[in-house]
């Protein structure tokens, strides 16, 4: 097999030993995969995979074939096609991960591009419905509505029956957007609050100042998602507004949960998410598909926040 592997902060594709799957694991011959802001981050040494997955191999969702399966898998058959998400270790043509990080894949979803999809929708699901319980009519303010994870929460909100505000840096991302169901578009600056209005519900991929706003605009009882930390790890929260409205704030990430819990976000994602994405209601948002051996390429477009939606990696399989 080949995989991208990462040296001294920077990516070679090197091959390496085909893994052999024991227990409940399988082998997937690795169709497409998302590049995310987490593989950039590891790349920098910043974002260490979890143990028990490739320290230096990136990569957190994947698409493809099942090439082997351990005597534990209990759904899972050769030849079946599937998607998920990893600790790591999906750029490359093949990848070693447990039957309960996948789901199948629908008939009508390209292989490649389905690559795009699990760690975005799962993250912006498990955000929304299983954390904050976002309800039919309630008001969803996402920050970064062009990213991977803000162009899956558009169509998982409107899909619910609530609606959305969103803000971009560029009034282009805010109107492509539009397209996905997004009801309202905020160009992204300091006083955006008062052009935002009230929400019900902040799912923040942007972080850092970014709380006060969310703060200034949640109804009482609302609730606030933090996801990302683009523009910082710190802020000022103002903890009399918290107390005042009686605000909900949840830190959330999907990488270094137990495997337990990404099993159970993957289950819900099976349940509620994909068959929406056989029924066309929700789509996959691709940017760009770059092959395995022009991964660099990938890489720096998505650095260059320039991109809607996903980019993803032709893996070959």
């Amino acid at each position: 097999m080949k995989a991208l592997v990462i040296a001294d902060g920077s990516l070679s594709l090197e091959e390496r030993p085909t893994p052999e799957p024991a227990a409940d694991q399988v082998v997937v011959e690795v169709a497409g995969a998302g590049v995310n802001r987490a593989d950039l981050l590891q790349v920098r040494g910043a974002y260490a995979a979890p143990p028990g997955w490739p320290e230096d191999v990136p990569g957190l969702e994947f698409s493809g074939t099942v090439a082997a399966r351990g005597p534990g898998c209990r759904w899972i058959g050769d030849g079946d096609r599937v998607f998920g998400i990893a600790g790591g270790g999906a750029h490359a043509t093949h990848l070693l991960v447990q039957e309960s990080l996948c789901a199948p894949l629908p008939d009508g979803l390209d292989p490649v591009t389905a690559g795009g999809i699990p760690e975005v929708f799962v993250t912006a699901f498990d955000a929304l419905v299983t954390q904050a319980h976002l309800k039919p009519g309630e008001r969803v303010l996402i920050h970064g509505a062009g990213s991977g994870v803000g162009t899956a929460a558009l169509q998982i909100v409107r899909a619910i029956g609530a609606s959305s505000v969103g803000t971009a840096r560029t009034p282009s991302k805010l109107e492509r957007a539009r397209e996905l169901g997004l009801d309202a578009g905020v160009v992204a600056s300091d006083d955006m609050a008062g052009a935002i209005g009230e929400v019900d519900v902040v799912l923040d991929l942007v972080g850092g100042d970014y709380l006060s706003i969310d703060t200034a605009v949640c109804r009482p009882r609302g609730r606030i998602l933090i996801v990302g930390l683009l523009a910082g790890a710190e802020a000022r929260l103002d903890m009399g507004t918290v107390l005042r409205k009686r605000l909900t704030v949840i830190g959330t990430v999907l990488r270094s949960r137990p495997e337990h819990e990404k099993a159970a976000a993957m289950a819900d994602f099976a349940r509620s998410v994909v068959p929406l994405l056989a029924d066309g209601r929700l789509r996959p948002v691709i940017e760009r598909i770059v092959p395995l051996d022009r991964a660099q390429e990938a890489y720096s477009f998505l650095h260059s926040n320039s991109t809607f939606g996903k980019v993803v990696l032709s893996a070959g399989g």
